[in-house]
């Protein structure tokens, strides 16, 4: 078999035991790997408690993953999240997925959960499960200092012990699992940590046409003024979007009270090159190097979506305090995301946001469940429903919204509430032609055409996460190029028509799990403060509150051209037995 090991290996946790399976070939062929077979191996858990024993934890390496394709050192991450109850998947990079491939596998299923905390070391020749009590309590750089010579680590911190509901999961070089809480579902099987290590490497089944395609994927990285222009995210990294979102009028601002900051030029990917001589970094392998790591040596400087929700999210404008804030989240393994936003929330609740010196103690406090912090580790939408102010969550599905506010793009105001896993920008990422203007521009403040473009782009990129590919490859490459490198690499024959074909099984599968844990029409919609605030105008730019009939109608197409009913489910009860 060329591109995947066709192996999936399965421990159970309870019992100890431990056995590789064959992967039938045509689940790897109309799956791919990562998010698409993640989600096809959940087919029979789905309706268990995320933190029931015998729910999956599943990890998905790709049929390029492995190989010298671009930005392909990835991994899905399947379970259902335990702040939403949403089937989720998370996507990471690093050197742990090269790994983990390399140790002969395609996937990984979890199960079970140990009497004692432990940790799972595997290699193509041993796999053993190993006592980690003096690892408990921990954090994430303390445990991967203590497993880095059994190879490449993941981890949780005392976040995911304590059971935080939006815990993640770090690799030892510092990529996150991070939205949904898929850390706390790790901590509830008592497993601290996996390490993973081998030298096993796929075969290609055209080397000289896999090279050609690698040459043009690089070819078109190279001309994209996105990716490698002068202020391209290779430069900056992600917090160049700062800039361009003020600009824009969409900044997420006072838990999404208003939608412009004056001082976000404070932590602009500029900014944060000057003040903490960022240097170039990234995922293993990866030609991008889109992350960035401070000059001092102290470690991972935050992404866009970080620096915004600590800063604008919480009036705050201290690059440093923001900086620390990032680190404390990735040493304790939180979410930054949804850690950000549960304190603005709480801060607009009580009259009061919390001040830069104040985040560091409540991060601590999150993650310990200790004081305040035993009400933050819910997550906004619990917080907010215990204290009283339900509508001051800004969340769909009960997961965060990220750092682009929905009146100034009207595309991501659909994509958050069809979003399999909650509010997230991921699913079909309409930033990008809605305000970066790639592949074309669309209108941002019109609901004309979305629901097309939003399932087609869906249906693109839960494609790419089951590569699994980087979603920041396709500011210059298209799915072309990367179905190119699929044949050359697997020798089955893949078209861009077939690759979308795939994704949009994947989605109808996720929406198919949702709908049948309860969820509906109800929950694809946005806070009602989307639809009765406007936003910050000014600069000539006006930011209206979005119509909600308008949105209602749009995501009635949506529905439609997905194939469901007017509840956003299905009508044909046997729609699973119909997929491959």
């Amino acid at each position: 078999m060329h591109g995947w090991t066709g192996r999936i290996l399965r421990v159970d946790l309870t019992s100890g035991n431990a056995e590789y399976e064959e992967i039938p070939r045509h689940l790897l062929e109309e799956y791919l790997g990562g998010r698409g077979l993640g989600v096809r191996l959940m087919r029979d858990y789905f309706r268990l408690d995320p933190f029931d024993p015998a729910m999956p934890l599943i990890w998905s390496v790709g049929p390029l993953c492995g190989t010298s394709a671009p930005t392909a050192a990835r991994l899905s991450v399947v379970s259902r999240s335990p702040l939403t109850g949403t089937i989720c998947d998370c996507s990471a990079g690093g050197r742990f997925a090269a790994r983990l491939k390399s140790a002969g596998i395609d996937a990984l299923f979890i199960t079970g959960r140990s009497v004692q905390p432990v940790a799972l070391s595997l290699t193509p020749e041993k796999i053993d499960i190993i006592p980690a009590d003096h690892l408990w309590g921990c954090d994430i750089p303390a445990t991967v200092a203590g497993l880095k010579s059994l190879g490449s680590v993941a981890a949780i911190g005392p976040a995911g012990e304590n059971g935080v509901l939006f815990a993640n999961i770090m690799t030892g070089e510092g990529n996150s699992v991070g939205r949904g809480g898929l850390g706390a579902v790790m901590g509830a099987k008592n497993l601290k940590a996996i390490a993973v290590n081998g030298d096993r490497r796929p075969s290609v089944a055209d080397h000289e046409k896999f090279d050609r395609a690698r040459q043009d994927v690089m070819r078109l990285f190279k001309a994209s003024p996105v990716i490698f222009g002068p202020l391209g995210i290779a430069e900056f990294g992600t917090p160049v979007l700062v800039d361009l979102m003020a600009q824009r009028r969409m900044a997420p601002t006072g838990n999404f009270s208003s939608t412009f900051f004056a001082q976000s030029a404070n932590y602009s990917g500029p900014a944060i090159k000057q003040t903490c001589g960022a240097r170039k970094d990234g995922c293993y392998g990866c030609p991008i190097q889109c992350k960035k790591s401070a000059g001092d040596g102290s470690g991972h400087l935050p992404e866009y979506e970080t620096v915004s929700h600590f800063g604008a999210l919480n009036n705050v404008h201290n690059l440093h305090a923001i900086v620390k804030a990032n680190h404390l989240c990735n040493e304790l393994g939180l979410d930054t995301i949804t850690a950000a936003a549960t304190l603005s929330a709480w801060g607009e609740i009580r009259g009061r946001f919390p001040a830069a010196e104040e985040i560091p103690i409540l991060l601590e406090d999150m993650a310990l469940r200790r004081g305040d912090g035993e009400l933050l580790a819910l997550g906004s939408r619990r917080l907010a429903e215990k204290l009283g102010r339900p509508e001051l969550s800004m969340s769909v599905k009960s997961l965060e919204l990220p750092a682009y506010d929905p009146r100034g793009a009207y595309g991501m105001a659909l994509a958050y509430c069809t979003s399999s896993r909650g509010g997230c920008h991921l699913r079909a990422y309409p930033i990008s032609h809605e305000i970066l203007r790639k592949p074309v521009p669309t209108d941002r403040f019109s609901f004309s055409g979305k629901a097309r473009i939003i399932s087609i782009a869906e249906d693109t990129n839960a494609a790419i996460d089951s590569l699994v590919a980087c979603k920041f490859s396709f500011f210059g490459a298209s799915l072309e190029e990367y179905a190119e490198l699929l044949t050359a690499a697997t020798g089955v024959a893949y078209s861009p028509q077939r690759l979308k074909e795939i994704g949009r099984r994947i989605v109808l599968t996720e929406r198919f799990y949702n709908c049948a844990n309860g969820f509906s029409r109800k929950d694809d919609m946005l806070p009602e403060r989307f639809y009765s605030e406007p936003g910050s105008s000014g600069d000539g730019i006006d930011i209206h509150p979005i119509s909600r009939e308008r949105f209602e109608e749009e995501l009635d197409k949506y529905y439609r051209i997905r194939g469901l009913n007017s509840s956003g489910c299905f009508d044909d009860k046997k729609f699973l037995e119909k997929q491959t």
